[in-house]
């Protein structure tokens, strides 16, 4: 075993620990934080950091073609879905009354659920228009 592979190993066990230990972060998060959107907060970003230092970390340890293609599809599609998740699930809980507003700093999605699509054009009977 030579001595790059032996510090990439010792990194790559670093790498993961340091991952686990924000992933139980933001465990610690969701269950200490009041409210959903400060949940949603602490399940996703710490989530996705943590995942994404134990991926680098067992990509050390494995350095196979294979399996760096595998883990960086993982990383990518984590990236692509956690705030996508994140922000439907803040979003169902604004929809659904368990946000109080007067915390909001800005609330955008309040004048998109208020605005009112305009009328229909009143129906005026079969050959209204034709002149």
């Amino acid at each position: 075993m030579t001595v790059w592979v032996q510090i990439t190993d010792t990194l790559g066990a670093a790498l993961v620990l340091f991952g686990a230990a924000i992933c139980l972060l933001g465990v610690v998060g969701m269950l200490l934080l009041p409210d959903v959107l400060s949940r949603s907060h602490a399940a996703t970003k710490p989530q996705t950091l943590g995942l994404l230092l134990v991926l680098a970390g067992v990509a050390l340890r494995l350095r196979s073609g294979m399996d760096l293609a595998t883990l960086a599809l993982i990383g990518f599609f984590q990236l692509m879905t956690g705030p996508v998740a994140s922000h439907l699930s803040a979003r169902s809980a604004y929809r659904t009354g368990q946000i109080e507003h007067g915390e909001l700093l800005v609330d955008d999605l309040d004048k998109q659920l208020t605005e009112r699509a305009p009328d229909p054009a009143p129906d005026r009977g079969p050959g209204a228009g034709q002149d």
